[in-house]
C-alpha cells in the first residue's frame, strides 16, 4: 500500500510537469486555429491563420530546412573526425581543444553574431548571403556533435578496436569507415538531433545575422507576433511545430539499437 500511494504520487507529478510544459503548447496551437482568439472556441475554428502564414511566409519556412540540413552535413564532416581526434589524443592540448570548442555555447549569440559582422561583415556578398547564417549555426552547433560522438567514442575501447582491424590488414580509411564510424552511430545519430533542432529554432544569433531577403523561420516567427495579429503568430508556431515534429520522430527512430540479425534468426 504504502509502494502503491508512492508511486501515484510521483505519477502526479509527473503528469503535473507534463501538464506545465504541454498546455501553453496546446493553448497556442488553438490560437492559430480559431477565428478570434480573444472570443475563444466560440468563435470557430479556421485554416485562414495557416494558409496566411504559409503565403507570405513559406520561403522562411524553406530557407531554416535548407540551412538546418547544410548545418547538419557541416557539422558531421567537421565534428566526427575532430571527435575523433580528441578521444584519439588525450592530452592537455585536446582537452584545452575541446574546451575552446565550448565556447560559442557560452558566449551569448548576439556577441558572436556581432564578431562575425565585424570580422567577414564587409566581404563583398557575404554578408547578404545564407551563408553568413550558415557559419554562425555551425559555431554555435558544432560543440554538441563533437560532445555527443566524444561521448561515445570515451566509452570504447577504440585502441584495441583499431588494432584488431589493422591486424587484419585493414587501411586507416577501412578502419574508420567499418569500425569507428559504426561504433559512434549512436553519438552521431544524437549530435545530428540537436544539430537539426538547434539550427531550426535558432533566434538570438540569426536575428542579428539576417537580412530581409535571409529572414528564417524563428526571425518570421518574431516578426509575425511583433507586427501582426495573435492567431497569425500563433498559426507560424503550428506550421514550426508541424516541421520540427517529423524530423525529431525520424532521428529517434535512426537511433534506435537494431537487432543483430543472428539474434533475430536463433528466435525464429
Amino acid at each position: 500500500m504504502k509502494h502503491r500511494g508512492l508511486f501515484l504520487l510521483q505519477l502526479g507529478f509527473t503528469l503535473l510537469v507534463t501538464a506545465f510544459l504541454i498546455v501553453p503548447v496546446v493553448l497556442s496551437i488553438l490560437a492559430g486555429l480559431t477565428v478570434n482568439y480573444f472570443v475563444g472556441l466560440e468563435s470557430g475554428l479556421t485554416l485562414r491563420w495557416v494558409i496566411e502564414v504559409w503565403t507570405g511566409y513559406r520561403e522562411t519556412i524553406f530557407l531554416s530546412i535548407g540551412l538546418s540540413l547544410a548545418c547538419l552535413v557541416v557539422t558531421l564532416v567537421l565534428g566526427v573526425p575532430t571527435a575523433y581526434v580528441l578521444a584519439k589524443r588525450q592530452t592537455a592540448l585536446t582537452r584545452a581543444i575541446e574546451e575552446l570548442l565550448v565556447m560559442p555555447v557560452a558566449v551569448p549569440g548576439l556577441a558572436t553574431a556581432l564578431a562575425l559582422i565585424v570580422t567577414y561583415g564587409s566581404v563583398s556578398g557575404f554578408r547578404t548571403s545564407w551563408l553568413f547564417i550558415l557559419v554562425g549555426h555551425v559555431l554555435f552547433t558544432l560543440p554538441f556533435m563533437v560532445r555527443s560522438v566524444l561521448a561515445v567514442l570515451s566509452a570504447i575501447d577504440l585502441e584495441t578496436l583499431e588494432e584488431g582491424a589493422a591486424s587484419l590488414g585493414a587501411s586507416f580509411w577501412q578502419r574508420f569507415c567499418h569500425v569507428v564510424l559504426p561504433n559512434c552511430r549512436s553519438g552521431i545519430l544524437a549530435g545530428s538531433l540537436m544539430v537539426v533542432t538547434l539550427s531550426m529554432g535558432e533566434f538570438n544569433m540569426t536575428w542579428l545575422l539576417h537580412t530581409p531577403l535571409t529572414k528564417t523561420l524563428p526571425v518570421g516567427l518574431a516578426d509575425a507576433y511583433a507586427s501582426l495579429r495573435l492567431e497569425v503568430g500563433s498559426a507560424y508556431t503550428l506550421v514550426f511545430f508541424l516541421m520540427i515534429m517529423p524530423l525529431l520522430l525520424a532521428l529517434q527512430a535512426f537511433a534506435k539499437p537494431r537487432t543483430p540479425k543472428f539474434v533475430a534468426e536463433e528466435a525464429e
